[in-house]
């Protein structure tokens, strides 16, 4: 079965590490670890308001757990992210992702809105740049630039091992600044029998998530947070403009 991100990337899908190629199965999979959320306070009505819409999440948090479980449906890829936070309120975010043009993948988080994005392999890395955000009515996709609404998304995944990634995402608008981050540590499982035909290792049971080093140019805590619940969001490479 070839994947929606392998048939984005061609030929570098078999440059990705086997962290990587088993956080994206064929099938069924899922991912366990932590996520820290911040975002400045005046975001908090529009972060409310996305919300309702499926988009994002719209409360902070550090070292929040968080489970994504993924499946494919013909040519869809559904993503379902659970947030526990501490005190036990749970969030939900749900997307779906679609094939874009050649080399690009969309995310809808609800029936008509979505965000076009391109993905490259920059080392141990994969990287998501934001091309716009798009509508879609009826048979026609309708593109609205980044910049009018929450500004360019930036999306950083790194290998840690054969089983651990860490990954960044961050929403920064030309002119307001950063406006929206999540970053953590998962352990990817395969739930079905294909991660192997991808090259990517079987996965077996949860498992913590590694305190690793971050990668080149972050600082000296990884993106994100490891399961000993660091307290601190790091900062992260920037993806490569393409």
């Amino acid at each position: 079965m070839t994947t929606l991100l392998q048939h984005a990337l061609g030929a570098d899908w078999a440059r990705l590490p086997p962290a990587l190629r088993l956080h994206y199965s064929p099938g069924a999979s899922r991912d366990v670890g932590h996520m820290d959320i911040e975002y400045p306070r005046g975001m908090q009505p529009v972060l409310w308001l996305l919300a309702r819409l499926g988009a994002l999440v719209s409360r902070r948090g550090q070292a929040v757990s968080t489970t994504v479980e993924k499946s494919v449906a013909g040519a869809r890829m559904h993503w379902h992210r659970t947030l526990r936070y501490a005190d036990g309120r749970v969030q939900r975010f749900n997307s779906v992702w679609e094939a874009g043009p050649t080399g690009h993948l969309i995310e809808f988080v609800n029936p008509w809105l979505g965000l076009q994005m391109q993905p490259r392999v920059v080392g141990q890395q994969l990287h998501y740049r934001g091309v716009r955000f798009v509508c879609r009515v009826g048979a026609r996709m309708l593109g609205i630039p980044e910049w009018l609404v929450l500004g360019h998304t930036t999306i950083v995944e790194t290998a840690l091992d054969d089983h651990h990634f860490a990954m960044d995402f961050r929403m920064t608008h030309p002119i307001l600044g950063q406006l929206f981050r999540y970053a953590g540590q998962f352990r990817a499982e395969a739930q079905g029998g294909d991660a192997g035909d991808e090259g990517g290792p079987e996965s077996g049971g949860d498992g913590p998530v590694p305190d690793r080093a971050a990668p080149a140019g972050a600082s000296p805590k990884s993106s994100g947070t490891s399961a000993s619940a660091s307290k601190t969001m790091p900062s992260s490479p920037r993806p490569a403009a393409s």
